[in-house]
């Protein structure tokens, strides 16, 4: 029964720290990445937004060049509206089948501006395992109360879990230290 509850919390709280590494690559630093446009989500044949994933492959020829090519020539203005829409502030350039995203060099004010929004985003992932910590807390009690788990093993269970969340956290700060540094990198 415990076992349960801690493998439920350390998955769920593994899903959040998950979802902030994903956030992460979302961040644009000073190089190419697939990571940038991997999110972003195509409107094509009529059908509602898609991953681009589904439409093109992905690749980054060198350090400042993100390629983009469409596996059906028909997706590309489709592609490149998805592009100009989002929040990359980036703009293709179109080659047949080829959509390529030149990544320019960042400024030193918006190198500061791109780690606020990484720490605000490990922020939200930490705020997340919490609250995973939170609900597996309030079924120890819920346990407690109806007699399932003994007061020593609620006590024992509750470090357990604050293990487990001081752990991910500690996860989540070294992605965010990571990504710090590849940001400021000039």
């Amino acid at each position: 029964m415990l076992d349960d509850l801690f493998k439920q919390t350390e998955d769920k709280m593994r899903k959040a720290q998950e979802a902030t590494r994903h956030d992460f690559a979302g961040v644009r630093t000073g190089r190419a990445s697939t990571g940038l446009v991997e999110r972003l989500h195509v409107e094509a044949y009529g059908a509602p937004p898609r991953p681009l994933k589904e439409f093109a492959s992905l690749s980054t020829p060198d350090a400042r060049t993100v390629q983009i090519s469409a596996f059906d020539r028909s997706t590309v203005p489709a592609i490149k509206k998805a592009i100009e829409t989002s929040d990359l502030g980036l703009m293709p350039n179109i080659d047949g089948q080829n959509i390529r995203l030149s990544i320019p060099p960042l400024t030193e004010e918006r190198r500061k501006d791109l780690v606020k929004i990484v720490h605000k985003k490990a922020e939200e992932g930490k705020v997340a395992i919490r609250n995973v910590r939170h609900k597996a807390i309030d079924e120890l009690k819920t346990l407690h109360k109806d007699h399932k788990v003994t007061e020593d093993e609620q006590k024992r269970a509750g470090e357990t879990i604050q293990k487990l969340t001081d752990k991910y956290i500690k996860e989540v700060d070294q992605l965010t230290a990571s990504k710090e540094k590849e940001i400021l990198e000039v």
